[in-house]
């Protein structure tokens, strides 16, 4: 592809601007925007991407444009990338603007909800942070006043002209939330990788061998960082109450606080905290079941994860979620009631021919989410964007 000195694509050629915090690192949006990405330049697009990181291979039609400033923490990271990533976009941006989440002041012309800030506000006990302590917890509630001012800048007509979600259940949050909004909203499911997540003999006997567990322990998996949200204390107690049961814990947090939550049920020896891992495909690999009692989400991408592995899902009924899991065929929804929970895991621990048939119809329904579908609606979508009967285009000064 070839562009105008001025930036601007030639004549019949395609471009698109992705404005994100990070691109490709570890986490589900950041895994997502790496896949949309290079598939669009493979489809020829040139592809413009202002973030703080972006692991896209190099490829000639791309062009890294990077927001320089701290990752963390939030309340100082997220104004300054605002800033900076809006200057950027407008001096630098071509094409389809699409933005992820509200993180700056510019138009775009869409813009994908990954969680939706007004919405889990509505939940006054949750607050997003990584420990209990009082600078965590300051930081976390700065961030979330400066996420819904910054959302209510971006979800209004004028600003975006397209809002689109991960899930049903996310558009209607957004619906309830940005009245204005709701006759811009598309939902986009984002894609599993069915190869990357599939069952495999070899990882599941390695990964045992190294957290010491036995070829036939009953393993419970659990996947994400937000703990106090996605539910690790319940998940603790439920697993507490299971004999010859093992809780494997992926993902950043409190370690020490919930650690402590294990030793006091009297399961400290069989709850294994593994950390942020890179090959988390393996630990899914390892697993029997997979436990997620969480109280919010848009989309549940470990589930989605764990479904395409061939595990059996025990999650709760949130966003997301039900496009993937049908109770009794491949899991069961469950709520935060630890006995409760405790009971599907022993009729999954007990009944081996009931766990195989629930974990291939996981994988089964998980390919139904292939990455070419989430690919082929967004570019749909810019492509009906750029029509000529829709003005507006293109980054604009913030």
């Amino acid at each position: 592809m070839r562009i105008r000195r001025d930036g601007s694509a030639a004549p019949g050629q395609s471009a698109v601007t992705v404005v994100a915090n990070d691109v490709g690192t570890i986490g589900g949006m950041e895994g997502q925007l790496k896949e949309l990405v290079a598939e669009l330049l493979n489809r020829r697009w040139h592809v413009t991407v202002i973030a703080r990181t972006c692991l896209v291979p190099s490829h000639p039609q791309l062009q890294w444009v990077r927001v320089p400033g701290p990752g963390r923490p939030f309340s100082i990271a997220f104004p300054w990338f605002a800033l900076c990533a809006s200057i950027l976009l407008w001096r630098r941006g071509r094409g389809i603007v699409h933005t992820t989440g509200a993180i700056v002041a510019n138009r775009s012309d869409l813009s994908t909800v990954h969680l939706c800030h007004a919405g889990i506000s509505t939940k006054t006990d949750l607050v997003r942070a990584r420990s209990t302590a009082l600078h965590y917890r300051i930081n976390g509630l700065l961030g979330a006043r400066m996420s819904r001012a910054a959302e209510r800048w971006c979800y209004r007509p004028g600003i975006t002209r397209l809002l689109v979600t991960v899930s049903k259940g996310a558009a209607d949050e957004i619906g309830h939330h940005f009245p204005a909004m709701r006759g811009a909203v598309a939902v986009i499911p984002n894609s599993v990788d069915a190869h990357r997540f599939r069952p495999n003999p070899e990882a599941r006997e390695r990964v045992r061998e190294e957290l010491s567990l036995a070829p036939d322990a009953f393993v419970v998996l659990f996947v994400g960082g937000d703990w106090e949200r996605k539910g690790l204390a319940v998940a603790i107690r439920a697993v507490a109450r299971v004999q010859r049961s093992h809780l494997v814990v992926v993902g950043a947090g409190d370690t020490h606080r919930f650690r402590r939550i294990a030793e006091e049920t009297r399961v400290g020896d069989r709850t294994h905290f593994v950390g942020v891992i890179g090959h988390v495909q393996d630990l899914y690999a390892a697993a029997d079941v997979f436990l997620l009692p969480s109280r919010y989400e848009t989309f549940s991408m470990v589930t989605y994860e764990a479904a395409a592995t061939s595990l059996p899902l025990l999650v709760t009924r949130v966003s997301g979620v039900e496009e993937i899991l049908v109770d009794g065929v491949n899991g069961r929804y469950i709520t935060c009631d630890p006995e409760a929970i405790a009971e599907r895991l022993r009729t999954l621990r007990d009944d081996t021919h009931l766990r195989t048939s629930m974990g291939a119809k996981s994988r089964d329904l998980a390919s139904h989410f292939a990455q070419t579908n989430m690919v082929d609606r967004y570019e749909e979508l810019y492509r009906r964007l750029h029509s000529p009967s829709a003005p507006g285009l293109g980054a604009t000064r913030p």
